[in-house]
C-alpha cells in the first residue's frame, strides 16, 4: 500500500484555537516585506501551503524570493528559530538545504502580529519517485545530512514518540465527533487494532537525531547540474528529532520489490557518508500509520479555518471516513507481514 500526504502534519498536542488568515490581505504582506527593504516589482504569486500563507515573488534587485508567513501559536519562537538554524548549518556545510534569507543576522521578523521570512527562490524540476539515479542522488544527500544532524540536537523542536502519538491522534478523534454514527465502532475499533500491530514493531533503541522531518517528493527538487544533476531539500516547517528512517520511508511505493529496490537504492547512497541501522526498517510501517493518523488529526484540528473548509470539503464527508476505513484495513495487513529486509 502506498500513503503519501503532502501535507504537513501537526504534533498531536497541538492546540491551535480557531484562527484564519483573513487580515493577511496584500497590503499587509508588501508592508511586511518592503520592511527589510526588499521591493517587490512582481505580483504575489500564492503558493501551495495551507499550514502557513507562502507567496513568491520577484524584487527590483532582479532575484526571486518566497515569503513565509507563519501560522501563529504553532511554533514557539524558539522552534521556528531552530528550523531556520538548522537549514541554514546544513547550506553552511554545502548540504542543499534551502535556508532562509538573513538581515542583520536576523532571519525570523514580526511585522504587525505575524511571524514571517523570506528565502531565495529555488528553482528545479519535481523529484521522481521511480527514478534510481535520483533515489540513490538523495540517498547521498540525507547521508550527508544526518551525518551532521547527529552531532548535536535540537533543544526546542518536537521529538517523534511513535506509541504517544498515535494513542493521542485517536483520542483526539474519538472526541472530535466528526466520524459519522455508522462507521463509528468499525472505524475506531479497526483503529485501535492496527495501532496495537504498530506497537508490536516498536523499540526505543534507535538513536534520535536531528530530522528534515517532512521528507517527501514535494519538499524536494532536482536541479540540473554541471556535473551531475542533484537533489535540494526545501521546506523545513516540519523538522523533528527521531530515528534516521522517518527521512526515508517515504520514498517508498509499489509493491513489496519496487520497495525493496528503493529502499536498497536509498541506503547504497546513504552509506556512502553514514552508516545506516537496518534495525529501524521495522519502523516503516508504524511511522506510516502514524503518518495517516496525524493527517487526519491535522485536517480535524484545522476544520474551523476556511481555508481548509474550501480545500478539503470532502473530509466533513461519509464517503472520506468510509474510505479511512477501508484505508486502515490495508494498513493493519502491512503491518502483519515481516519488515522491509535487504539481502546483505
Amino acid at each position: 500500500m502506498t500513503f503519501n500526504v503532502h501535507e504537513p502534519t501537526i504534533s498531536a498536542e497541538d492546540t491551535t484555537p480557531e484562527f484564519d488568515f483573513s487580515q493577511l490581505n496584500p497590503d499587509l504582506i508588501l508592508d511586511a516585506i518592503e520592511s527589510k527593504q526588499v521591493y517587490p516589482e512582481s505580483g504575489l504569486l500564492a503558493l501551495n501551503s495551507y499550514e502557513n500563507r507562502v507567496y513568491q515573488f520577484k524584487a527590483d534587485d532582479g532575484n526571486r524570493y518566497v515569503v513565509k508567513f507563519y501560522r501563529p501559536k504553532r511554533w514557539s519562537n524558539e522552534q521556528v528559530q531552530e528550523e531556520h538554524d538548522f537549514a541554514q548549518l546544513l547550506a553552511d556545510n554545502d548540504i542543499d538545504a534551502v535556508a532562509p534569507v538573513r538581515f542583520d543576522g536576523q532571519s525570523l521578523m514580526e511585522f504587525k502580529g505575524y511571524r514571517f521570512c523570506l528565502f531565495p527562490s529555488v528553482g528545479g524540476r519535481m523529484f521522481e519517485l521511480d527514478d534510481l539515479d535520483q533515489l540513490e542522488r538523495l540517498g547521498q544527500l540525507l547521508g550527508r545530512v544526518h551525518a551532521l544532524s547527529a552531532e548535536s540536537a535540537f533543544s526546542y523542536r518536537d521529538t517523534i514518540d511513535i506509541k504517544t502519538d498515535l494513542e493521542t491522534a485517536f483520542e483526539y478523534l474519538k472526541q472530535s465527533q466528526l466520524i459519522p454514527n455508522y462507521l463509528q465502532a468499525a472505524f475506531f475499533n479497526d483503529l485501535e487494532l492496527m495501532i496495537q500491530a504498530s506497537l508490536k514493531h516498536v523499540t526505543n533503541d534507535y538513536q534520535v537525531i536531528r530530522l528534515h522531518g517532512d521528507c517527501h517528493s514535494g519538499n524536494i527538487l532536482w536541479q540540473p547540474g554541471q556535473e551531475q544533476d542533484d537533489a535540494i531539500l526545501v521546506d523545513f516547517d516540519d523538522c523533528i528529532s527521531g530515528p534516521a528512517i522517518q527521512d526515508l520511508w517515504m520514498m517508498l511505493n509499489g509493491n513489496r520489490h519496487q520497495q525493496i529496490l528503493q529502499l536498497d537504492t536509498l541506503i547504497e547512497g546513504y552509506e556512502q557518508f553514514r552508516p545506516f541501522d537496518r534495525s529501524e526498517f521495522k519502523l516503516i510501517e508504524p511511522l506510516r500509520a502514524r503518518r495517516m493518523l496525524m493527517y487526519m488529526t491535522w485536517l480535524a484540528k484545522r476544520w474551523q479555518d476556511p481555508a481548509f473548509q474550501r480545500n478539503f470539503s470532502w473530509f466533513n464527508t461519509d464517503k472520506y471516513w468510509e474510505q479511512q476505513v477501508l484505508a486502515i484495513k490495508e494498513q493493519f495487513s502491512a503491518l502483519q507481514q515481516e519488515p522491509l529486509k535487504l539481502g546483505y
